[in-house]
């Protein structure tokens, strides 16, 4: 019988294996180097301003600054702040110590004072990306304490370090990185500024580099919205994003609890549906830049916003370069929902007008947003707008009231009328608005399922195409019904309809021919389909593209208007007479129908030419 072994002990970590890891896999991008470098010397500034901010700094603190060098003769870069510094026991305690974080000591130190929250780092790593570009790196560091010299420490990648006493005289910490020959593109202090520009350009001191101060330590997004006037709002956009048009509106963020998020949200001009995906909001923590991403943060349908937030409580990994999956960047995302939400309803009840002007921009991310998002449905459904046939934007309740009385109900639902081709759907909408009637315009992408959301969601609607086979909207009442006009016992109707039954009967469509007496007798004939047949072909189409959208009228209704002198004028010909000519004027009829629907294509077309050119020859 074996015997049962139970051994416990601890896992053997060999030290020189350590940093090699850490210089190829801490950071996603070797240039992050920079933002940790600079990170560090704000934290250096930062945490002597508090102290001197309470007490514990009685000297003058001087201008707090950032000066970097670029020497591309030794091929180093130096970065030197003048903040609080570091004894010989705290470079061995923070430096020497990986992933201890002196940042993390001195928040817990101060945790009750609201400088604190203004530190960047939180893990104790970011200084060891200097080894992601160097081959050595020195430290140059005089603490800010009375009667303490300053040292110099120097390491070349491996576990091995040297500490030893310096002249320096100032306060403050000089890291000085000799760059690999790999990395020779950083000894460029275009390429530098650059950098400073995208990670650390709002950042709270100044960033020197010879004699000029590259970054701006003033971002809008902390300031009061109170303080703030619609131009600033728009020149700000204009640093952020330079080759954009100047935003719809914004909204300013400034929320402490109950979590800290800054930063405005800008709503850009659209210039076509397919623009709506190129959205940017620049993500900060503590003013220093994260990501040009926020997608775990902005909900999906809000993408296309631009502008910046900053939240110095995000939740990261080491790398602060990718987000963490976490209940509170959840929470977060649901305020940011709320708050364009309660924009939106400002706009709408406060600017109806400017809102009307914003809406054909915005209104492909809002029906997304109520489609995928119930309580963002529950807060705009009411200031949905519908642009009409009459060129005005109204929303569903100013619809249907203007239309009382005219819209027929269908199967005890509110019909609502839409075009989604005005130009297509001419002949259609020109007839509605004869009889004083509108239709709505839902002609995006999006609108085929935001029609059937919509429907699901209220069951007293019914939208309806204009060229729908729902023809009680077109045809004249009871009184106008066909007259028995033979022995047969048939109608005129009746005889009409097997005239162009007869004359269609080859055509390759599946052709359904409906005798109606139009309400507008200038209309010889129209194409209708089936509301929910359309709406199955065209959801199959979007799958398919390969099958041809003429399918879409591969079985359609011919509506021929019995009310029409020319359709009259065909039963008063002699089939056996004028045969060809019947067949002809059916034809036409038809042609002219499927030419309304931009249907009139291939050999359809072809003969429909050669007969227009006969007729006018006559």
């Amino acid at each position: 019988m074996s015997e049962n072994i139970k051994e416990k002990g601890q896992i053997s970590i060999h030290t020189e294996n350590i940093l090699p890891i850490i210089k190829k896999w801490l950071y996603s991008d070797k240039e992050i180097f920079l933002r940790e470098m600079v990170s560090n010397a704000m934290d250096a500034m930062t945490k002597l301003k508090h102290l001197s901010l309470i007490g514990e700094y009685k000297e003058e603190l001087g201008e707090l600054s950032l000066e970097i060098k670029v020497d591309k003769n030794k091929k180093t870069i130096s970065f030197e702040d003048n903040g609080i510094g570091m004894t010989r026991d705290e470079v061995k305690k923070y430096i020497n110590q990986i992933a201890f974080s002196g940042a993390a000591e001195f928040m817990e130190k101060y945790k009750d004072d609201k400088e604190e929250n203004k530190i960047i780092g939180h893990f104790g790593l970011g200084f060891y990306s200097a080894f992601m570009v160097s081959d050595k790196v020195e430290i140059i560091t005089k603490s800010f304490q009375p009667d303490t010299a300053a040292v110099r420490w120097i390491n070349d990648g491996s576990t091995d370090f040297e500490l030893v006493d310096d002249k320096r005289k100032n306060r403050g910490t000089a890291v000085i990185l000799h760059i690999a020959d790999d990395d020779k593109e950083f000894l460029d202090e275009g390429k530098i500024k650059e950098l400073i520009h995208k990670y650390c350009n709002f950042l709270p001191y100044p960033i020197k580099i010879g004699k000029d101060v590259v970054n701006d330590q003033n971002p809008l997004w902390l300031k009061s919205p109170r303080e703030v006037k619609e131009e600033e709002y728009k020149e700000f956009y204009k640093k952020l994003f330079p080759m954009e048009m100047d935003p719809l509106f914004w909204i300013h963020l400034d929320v402490e609890v109950p979590f800290r998020l800054k930063g405005i949200l800008y709503f850009p001009k659209i210039r076509h549906e397919l623009d709506s995906s190129k959205g940017r909001i620049k993500l900060y923590c503590n003013q220093v830049f994260v990501s040009d991403h926020a997608k775990e943060i902005i909900p999906e349908f809000l993408t296309l916003l631009q502008g910046t937030l900053d939240i110095p409580d995000l939740p990261l990994n080491v790398s602060r370069s990718y987000l963490q999956n976490d209940p509170y960047v959840k929470k977060i995302s649901e305020h940011i929902t709320k708050k364009v939400a309660d924009k939106l309803g400002s706009l709408f009840n406060k600017e109806r007008e400017n809102f009307e002007k914003f809406w054909d921009d915005i209104s492909i991310f809002v029906k997304f947003g109520m489609m995928n998002d119930e309580k963002f449905y529950e807060k705009v459904k009411d200031i949905i707008l519908y642009k009409t046939t009459d060129g005005v934007y109204k929303t569903l309740p100013e619809y249907l009231e203007k239309n009382k009385g005219i819209n027929k109900q269908t199967n005890g639902k509110e019909t609502i009328f839409y075009a989604s081709n005005e130009k297509d759907q001419i002949t259609y909408i020109n007839y509605l608005k004869s009889r004083g009637m509108e239709a709505v315009i839902l002609g995006s992408l999006i609108d085929t399922h935001f029609i059937q959301f919509l429907e699901m969601k209220d069951g007293k609607i019914s939208f309806t195409r204009v060229d729908s086979d729902t023809t009680d909207h077109l045809s004249e009442d009871d009184k106008t019904k066909a007259k028995i006009v033979d022995g047969e016992n048939k109608t005129s109707d009746d005889k009409l309809k097997e005239i162009f039954e007869n004359a269609l009967k080859d055509d390759k469509t599946k052709v359904t021919v409906k005798v109606s007496a139009l309400k507008d007798p200038e209309i010889s004939g129209m194409i209708v389909l089936s509301e929910y047949m359309r709406r199955f072909k065209e959801m199959s189409f979007s799958f398919n593209r390969e099958a041809g959208e003429e399918n879409m009228f591969n079985d359609c209704t011919l509506v021929v208007n019995s009310a029409n002198d020319k359709v009259k004028k065909i039963l008063e010909l002699n089939p056996a007479v004028q045969g060809e000519t019947i067949n002809d004027a059916v034809n036409q009829i038809y042609d002219l129908a499927l030419l309304s629907q931009n249907q009139l294509k291939g050999d359809r077309l072809v003969k429909f030419i050669e007969r227009s050119n006969k007729m006018l020859a006559v």
